[in-house]
């Protein structure tokens, strides 16, 4: 039984699946290469490219692999505004800097 998950995941993923499928394309592949090349079955491929919430991140991994773009993942979660403004919030209210071994 899958979970139902928010809107904007559900639309994310569908656009995550939509540029995968544009990039096999780009590259003349078929679904049945792809899958060879992930070693992962048709099915799961086509899923991917259709957005379907419950295939493992390890399955994207291996598809983007297979089309050399595995290191497109790296950029996830890069830009963490919100992040950095609670990070930012804490040290304001923070009197000093811990204590370190001084270097003379």
């Amino acid at each position: 039984m899958a979970t139902k998950v928010p809107r904007r995941v559900a639309n994310n993923l569908k656009i995550v699946g939509e540029q995968i499928r544009l990039a096999r394309l780009r590259r003349d592949l078929s679904i049945a290469e792809i899958a060879a090349r992930a070693t992962c079955s048709e099915i799961s491929v086509m899923r991917v490219e259709k957005g379907a919430s419950t295939v493992a991140i390890g399955i994207y991994m291996r598809i983007l692999y297979a089309m050399n773009l595995d290191e497109s993942v790296l950029y996830l979660a890069q830009n963490d505004d919100v992040g950095r403004t609670l990070q930012d919030v804490q040290l304001k209210n923070r009197q000093r800097a811990s204590r370190g071994i001084v270097n003379t």
